[in-house]
């Protein structure tokens, strides 16, 4: 009859502990975020940030979701219509502007508070809007300039001279005319993301204004470049691929890429890698690193519990999970001021190495690292008015429109399409 008892209670007991953690199970607050495209390669880092995010948050529950960048926009849609957004969703800058607009996310700045202060300035205007943030900066990269050594002093070209693009472009014309290759590769296949690293506006007050004196001096420095045979013909051809081919190959002196490209380098063309030397890509009046294209978490509007998912939004980009996840990735950097000073990246800084070298310049340069892009809604029916300056841009450059008539069709083409 004891025992009886004893068993009876101990039933009781236990099934009162059952009852307890399903209770504190269904009380944990879900906070489900999604991401693109990082799955399955970056596993183990997602179950370590979320293993310890968990750990440190009894009353949360992390998920990771990850999904094709093609599907996250349609699938936010259908569960903010639904009433049942997830916590964080990964978007890049133009999404992030775009949803503020709808009024689909959440302006973070209630959350974020002194936290503000952990990311860089040029990070947190990319999601700045109307003077709210609205995104957690995550991760981004910057590109750099890497070198032949070899042809530079051929030249007479010495690296200390790379210091603004004005330069740049005298360097490139200097190279080719005393060493017989091209300059480099200036990426001018978008004209816009140009013209703001070079500190010039592209529309004010509801009208382009592109064509201004200052930016017809700049199309037509790019125009004597190309006439003068300093960067290559095929330029408006040129991508990432071709790019490097051209370096790899000693076809062009310069090549503007990000640090990770140079392991291409080193694979398929060791003797160049060799005399490979590396320093940042000049800041111009825009005072904005080139080659940035950042990547953030926003908050959806409607989720129900926004100061949890705000917690969890500052725990992944944070100093410490930024840090590692760029460990992880080996071609990503931080968007907070203190991870890109870790020995990770500043190692490197004296090293003989060009990716060691590459690491700590392109980690420097990330305080400056903005993504140049127009604001999306700007225009009635963006991909053609884009062209139509892209076109016009080329045909301006390779001499065969004036440069003022090419700049001026653009700008009239533009301001019939300009959003109201």
């Amino acid at each position: 009859m004891k025992l009886k008892k004893m068993l009876t209670v101990g039933a009781a007991v236990f099934g009162l502990g059952l009852f307890a953690a399903q209770a504190q199970a269904a009380d944990k607050v879900k906070l489900e975020f999604w991401t693109m495209n990082l799955a399955p390669k970056f596993d183990p880092y997602f179950k370590q940030a979320v293993t310890k995010f968990n750990a440190a948050n009894p009353t949360l529950e992390a998920v990771w979701v990850d999904m094709n960048w093609d599907q996250i926009q349609p699938k936010l849609i259908a569960s903010l219509a639904a009433g049942n957004p997830p916590a964080l969703v990964n978007f890049n800058v133009p999404w992030v502007h775009e949803f503020a607009a709808q009024g689909n996310i959440i302006a973070l700045d209630q959350y974020l508070g002194a936290d503000k202060a952990v990311y860089s300035t040029q990070a947190l205007a990319d999601v700045t809007i109307k003077g709210k943030v609205y995104a957690f900066p995550w991760y981004n990269s910057v590109s750099i300039l890497a070198y032949n050594k070899s042809i530079l002093d051929k030249a007479g070209v010495k690296p200390e001279q790379l210091t603004s693009f004005d330069n740049l472009l005298a360097a490139a014309k200097t190279i080719n005319e005393k060493a017989g290759v091209d300059g480099f590769a200036p990426k001018m296949s978008d004209p816009v993301g140009l013209f703001y690293y070079l500190g010039l506006p592209v529309v004010e007050n509801g009208k382009a204004v592109f064509n201004s004196p200052k930016h017809v001096a700049v199309v037509q420095k790019f125009a004597d470049l190309y006439k003068a045979g300093a960067v290559p013909k095929d330029i408006f051809k040129m991508a990432f691929e071709q790019e490097i081919a051209a370096y790899n190959s000693g076809k062009i002196a310069m090549m503007t890429t990000a640090p990770q490209a140079l392991k291409r380098t080193e694979t398929d063309a060791k003797a160049i890698y060799d005399v490979t030397g590396v320093t940042a890509f000049p800041l111009d009046a825009g005072k904005m690193s080139f080659g940035a294209w950042m990547m953030d978490f926003v908050v959806p509007k409607g989720f129900k519990n926004p100061a949890e998912a705000a917690k969890l939004g500052k725990f992944l980009t944070g100093d410490e999970q930024q840090l590692l996840f760029s460990k992880a990735t080996e071609t990503t950097f931080p968007t907070t001021k203190k991870a890109n000073l870790d020995p990770y990246f500043q190692a490197g800084a004296n090293s003989k190495d060009p990716i060691e070298k590459a690491r700590a310049v392109a980690a420097k340069a990330m305080d400056g690292a903005r993504t140049l892009t127009l604001p999306p809604g700007t225009l009635t029916d963006e991909a053609a008015t884009q062209k139509v300056l892209a076109d016009n841009f080329q045909a301006a450059v390779e001499g065969r429109k004036p440069v003022k008539e090419a700049l001026d069709a653009a700008v009239a083409a533009w301001n019939g399409k300009i959003a109201k």
